[in-house]
């Protein structure tokens, strides 16, 4: 196969529409929408941090008062907007705000979640009130580890892994949070087809500058080979989840 041509067709195909992606996961522990209503009651107010397209915020808005998601990304939110729209839902507002400013008022929300985005402790702290919950789901340094090794290079490929997560809970433990507790699990996940595992290197920063190189394409090669299996072509899914109650 032809995986240089192949990489410049995925973005045509999918654009950045990551629900055309096929994967299959083995290991998963746990939701983190499903964690975040867990400990959201009816009357809460959500804000969630880096929420995209909103597609997940607004799978759960109906089990809260009021949801405001924010996003950095000017596209993204307008993706959000008019998820919403389609959505018909009342309760929900999407804006576009860096995570660094927060421009709403102390103690206001009930609950704080972030997916896979940046934050800020000491402006999740001030928003959040007495009481409340931050929840995060991040990324561990031994995220597909075995695709960074193959390629020689990859985000956070030579730290420690468990750096970013020691890091969030010394922070939010400072900034005032207390019962912060953390969760971890390293998942099996099999990508379906080369395009798929094409469209994650092309879209995520797992890879830096995937392409830029000529050999690269003869690592993907190689990759793919080595790692095909009946169920896709396999890597892992490290995560890990914090809950901080303030």
């Amino acid at each position: 196969m032809d995986y240089e041509r192949f990489y410049e067709e995925v973005s045509i195909e999918n654009g950045w529409d990551f629900s055309k992606v096929r994967t299959s996961t083995e290991g998963i522990k746990w939701d983190f929408y499903e964690e975040v209503t867990k400990r959201a009651r009816k009357t809460d107010i959500l804000l969630d941090i880096g929420t995209g397209g909103g597609e997940r915020l607004l799978e759960v808005a109906a089990s809260l008062l009021f949801s405001v998601g924010i996003d950095l990304s000017k596209g993204m939110v307008e993706t959000a907007r008019t998820n919403l729209h389609q959505s018909k839902l009342t309760n929900v507002r999407f804006s576009q705000m860096s995570a660094d400013t927060l421009q709403f008022p102390a103690d206001f929300f009930d609950v704080v979640s972030c997916r896979h985005a940046t934050f800020f402790a000491n402006e999740v702290a001030r928003v959040v009130k007495n009481g409340g919950y931050f929840l995060t789901q991040q990324v561990s340094e031994n995220d597909k580890i075995n695709l960074k090794q193959a390629f020689g290079r990859g985000q956070a490929l030579n730290e420690p892994d468990g750096s970013l997560k020691n890091r969030y809970i010394e922070e939010l433990t400072e900034v005032g949070f207390t019962n912060v507790q953390a969760f971890d699990y390293d998942a099996v996940e099999y990508y379906h087809r080369p395009s798929d595992l094409i469209f994650l290197l092309k879209h995520t920063p797992i890879i830096p500058h995937f392409g830029d190189e000529p050999k690269d394409f003869d690592i993907l090669e190689d990759f793919i080979a080595d790692n095909q299996t009946e169920k896709g072509i396999q890597t892992n899914s490290k995560r890990f989840l914090i809950v901080a109650e303030k």
